[in-house]
């Protein structure tokens, strides 16, 4: 059901034609050129693999200690990006988050 969800009908292709929804956001321009506006969803693609960031803020929901959790792609330095992961907790927060982390998640997933 989930894969039949993601084609869609192609509104340019021939009666019948399906188009594949892949969460990026594009326009035509006057020119008749396809812009890239962004994604559609949370996903973000870091050094080839393509990570959706909603998974690795469920994985640092699911430690008892944090609060509140947000990760994001953020690039300090030009040409050099890292996955973060900002939390809320309450008290002095946890000292084993990172290895919480690294059992849920591969380790190009798990933030600085």
């Amino acid at each position: 059901a989930r894969t039949a969800a993601a084609f869609l009908p192609d509104p340019w292709g021939r009666p019948g034609a399906r188009m594949y929804a892949t969460g990026d956001r594009a326009r035509r321009n006057t020119g008749g050129e396809l812009e890239f506006l962004g994604r559609g969803d949370d996903q973000v693609k870091l050094r080839g693999f393509r990570i959706d960031l909603g998974e690795i803020e469920a994985a640092l929901n699911a430690h008892p200690d944090v609060r509140d959790a947000a990760a994001l792609l953020r690039e300090d330095t030009p040409g050099r990006p890292q996955l973060v992961g900002y939390i809320a907790v309450d008290g002095t927060g946890p000292s084993d988050l990172h290895a919480h982390l690294a059992q849920r998640l591969p380790g190009y997933m798990v933030p600085s």
